[in-house]
C-alpha cells in the first residue's frame, strides 16, 4: 500500500514537517551532487554502531560520534528511499505537529529517530554498515497517528487501484511487515534498518501520552470539515 493523502485536515500550518523534509531534500541533494564521494559522507555522518559503541578507539576526524544519531536521520541511501520517507511524513507528520505543537513535536521527532538509532546499536554494537534515513523517526510519527487518529481515512493506492482505507489498518500493516522483516532479517545483514523501524514505532507509543495536547484526545474523530470527508 503506498500512502496518496489523508482525510483529516490540521489547524496549525506543519512548519516544523515542512522544515525537516526541505533540510532533508537538501541534504540529499548534496549527497548526489558528491558522486562516488557521497559514500565518504554517509561513513562519516551515518550512524555506524561499532564506531558509536568503540568510539573512544575512534579517529579524531569528522564530527564526535554521538552527533551521528541526528545527522543520520537527514541522509538517505537513493531516490526511493527519501521520496518514501517523505512521502509519509507529509501525509502524516502534520497531523501529529497539530496534536502537539511545533516545539513538542520537535522534541518527539528527534527522540523517536534518536531512540530508533540507539536500537541499531543495541541490536548489533558490532555493526560496521552505517544506518541512515529518517525511518526511525517517521516511525514515531506513525505510532502516534495510530494512537490518536486510528479512524482517520487514507488513500493509498492498493495494487492497481487507489481506495481509502482507516489509518488503523495501514500503519498496522506497515508496522507488522517490519516486525516481520526485523525478526527474518539477520541484523548483520547490510539492507533497510528493519530494527530502527520498530525502535522508533516503539519510541512514538511510550512518548506520545506525554507529549501530545491535553484536548487531543486517543482514538479520535476524524475532523468533519475534511475536504475529502464523507458521510
Amino acid at each position: 500500500m503506498i500512502p496518496l493523502l489523508d482525510d483529516n485536515p490540521a489547524r496549525l500550518k506543519p512548519v516544523v514537517t515542512v522544515s525537516v523534509i526541505v533540510i532533508c531534500v537538501a541534504v540529499f541533494l548534496w549527497e548526489e551532487s558528491l558522486g562516488d564521494a557521497s559514500d565518504s559522507a554517509i561513513l562519516l555522518l551515518g550512524l555506524t554502531p561499532n564506531a558509536f559503541t568503540h568510539s573512544a578507539e575512534a579517529q579524531g576526524f569528522g564530527p564526535p560520534v554521538w552527533t551521528t544519531l541526528v545527522t543520520c536521520m537527514f541522509l538517505h541511501a537513493g531516490w526511493m528511499h527519501i521520496i518514501g520517507n517523505m512521502l509519509y511524513l507529509w501525509i502524516f507528520g502534520n497531523n501529529i505537529e497539530d496534536a502537539m505543537g511545533h516545539g513538542k513535536f520537535t522534541l518527539f521527532y528527534f527522540a523517536c529517530g534518536i531512540l530508533a538509532g540507539f536500537t541499531m546499536v543495541a541490536i548489533d554494537p558490532n555493526s560496521h554498515t552505517p544506518v541512515v534515513g529518517a525511518s526511525g523517526a517517521i516511525s514515531g510519527v506513525l505510532a502516534s497517528y495510530m494512537l490518536l487518529y486510528p479512524r482517520a481515512r487514507v488513500r493509498v493506492w492498493l495494487f492497481v487501484y487507489p481506495a481509502w482505507i482507516r489509518a488503523v489498518w495501514v500503519v498496522g500493516v506497515w508496522f507488522a511487515i517490519q516486525l516481520l522483516n526485523a525478526a527474518a532479517t539477520p541484523a548483520s545483514e547490510p539492507g533497510t534498518a528493519w530494527w530502527a523501524h520498530v525502535g522508533g514505532f516503539a519510541a512514538g507509543l511510550v512518548l506520545t501520552p506525554f507529549l501530545k495536547s491535553p484536548d487531543v484526545p486517543y482514538f479520535g474523530p476524524v475532523d468533519p470539515r475534511g475536504p475529502w470527508a464523507e458521510g
